[in-house]
């Protein structure tokens, strides 16, 4: 028996009459074919069964020459340890802060294969790209923002990654998918599919989505093979914290507004006889809305009751407390953009939000870095996998229930410094609302997680 392996359009085209796992008869071309990211287990059956083949799949690019060598801490060494043991294969979640960047860097280095990096934005294209350049003398090609480089590592965002998987299936041996958990999505979790790259490292802080989606990792880029918290790293490789939680009472004013908002969207689900137990029951309300007016009007209200305990002006009496006088450097943090700029405007501190264009955030941080700034204010851009200058001090203003957010968040001010100085997340929640439960969601999961 003899096989013929290639790649077509995001499959291993598998030629020979000859079926294997995962592939099935395609009779416009008269072959099996198989998902592409089955292309490891294929050769595998192919080896196991000693079935003689010529393999065809990858056509990477050229290889340039790496001139670096990455030193790793001891826990990043144990983890990449475990990945290669694992086949060079699966995620590793260590907690922001801890150098998960430097791991892929370890792998490119070691493995000397092509490489496909993915990321969320294209401010880690370009951090990414920095860090090869600086590290490995590697210079890197980019897929996003317009730009359609192929190179020996190449660095894509998802989207652009999505939209040329077919184009980029057969090109890297390594994928390297950072923050990870954005690959499980529908449509990037398809595109994963497409891709014949063997070796596959994905990196997160952590890897859960309320959807649960991420229970498909062992399938498209494998299982969790480490996992290292802030608790755990905090005082040796990353600054020591405290976690402090202050509660406000909203003005009377704003006492009313909430209430009236908030009795709309109780008022129907009692209607209705609805429970929100879970992210689930939340989806199916969102789905109501879509033709029942009285819900679109209930989940309306909700919003806006939350944009109130959000957004209270005394969070910004308390904010104005705290940074009276202070020269400690200081992130913000809110939800919503509406209050960056009312936070920038009022405090006369410096905002980044998605609109922020890459010039202008990369001049804010470094006049964060340098000390000529010593606040900022963001609302989410910052939460995901930006290395930020080393901050002291964090004020949340206004979040989600979500883990992930608070341990990014919590991850902007762990950057190890010289002077050893002890960094403290300040949460800030409205009293009698939702928010007190949002706030308790967000540290069961931690507690449940530690």
């Amino acid at each position: 028996m003899f096989a013929r392996l290639s790649y077509l359009k995001g499959t291993v085209l598998i030629e020979g009459d000859l079926a294997t796992p995962y592939g099935q008869w395609d009779p416009r071309v008269r072959a099996y074919r198989a998902p592409a990211c089955y292309y490891s287990d294929i050769l595998r059956y192919l080896r196991n069964s000693r079935i003689r083949f010529e393999d065809n799949v990858l056509k990477p690019p050229p290889a340039p020459s790496i001139n670096g060598v990455v030193t790793l801490y001891p826990y990043q060494e144990e983890a990449f340890k475990r990945w290669v043991e694992n086949g060079c294969r699966g995620v590793i979640c260590i907690a922001t802060a801890g150098g998960k960047t430097f791991i892929g860097l370890k792998a490119v280095e070691t493995l000397k294969q092509s490489t496909l990096v993915l990321v969320p934005t294209l401010a880690l294209v370009d951090q990414w790209a920095q860090r090869f350049r600086e590290v490995l003398g590697v210079e890197t090609g980019t897929y996003g923002g317009g730009k359609r480089d192929l190179s020996w590592v190449t660095i894509s965002t998802y989207d652009s990654a999505y939209i040329h998987a077919e184009e980029l299936g057969d090109k890297f041996v390594l994928l390297i998918a950072d923050e990870v958990h954005h690959i499980f999505a529908p449509g990037y979790s398809q595109a994963t599919e497409m891709f014949a790259a063997p070796y596959r490292l994905g990196l997160t802080s952590t890897l859960h989505r309320a959807d649960m989606r991420h229970l498909d990792a062992p399938r498209l880029i494998g299982s969790v093979v480490y996992e290292a918290s802030h608790e755990e790293l905090a005082g040796t490789y990353i600054a020591p914290y405290e976690h402090q939680k202050v509660f406000v009472e909203l003005t009377p004013q704003e006492k009313a507004e909430y209430e009236r908002y908030w009795s709309v969207y109780t008022d129907y689900l009692a209607q209705r006889g609805l429970e929100m137990k879970s992210e689930m029951d939340f989806q199916k309300l969102i789905k109501l809305s879509a033709f029942d007016p009285k819900a679109r009007e209930a989940l309306l209200a909700r919003n806006k009751a939350l944009k109130v305990a959000l957004n209270s002006e005394v969070k910004m009496r308390f904010l104005a407390e705290q940074l009276k006088n202070s020269s400690e450097k200081t992130l913000i943090f809110t939800q919503f953009n509406s209050l960056v700029y009312a936070i920038s405007k009022r405090f006369l501190v410096p905002a980044i939000t998605h609109k922020t264009s890459e010039a202008e955030r990369r001049l804010i941080l470094s006049r964060f870095r340098s000390g000529e700034y010593t606040t900022i204010v963001t609302s989410q851009v910052l939460d995901e996998g930006l290395d930020v200058p080393d901050a002291s001090r964090g004020i949340v203003l206004s979040g989600s229930g979500s883990q992930r957010q608070h341990i990014q968040r919590l991850g902007r001010l762990l950057r190890k410094s010289s002077s050893g100085k002890v960094a403290t997340l300040i949460e800030v929640v409205s009293k009698e609302t939702k928010e007190m439960a949002i706030s308790r969601r967000r540290k069961r999961k931690n507690s449940e997680d530690a």
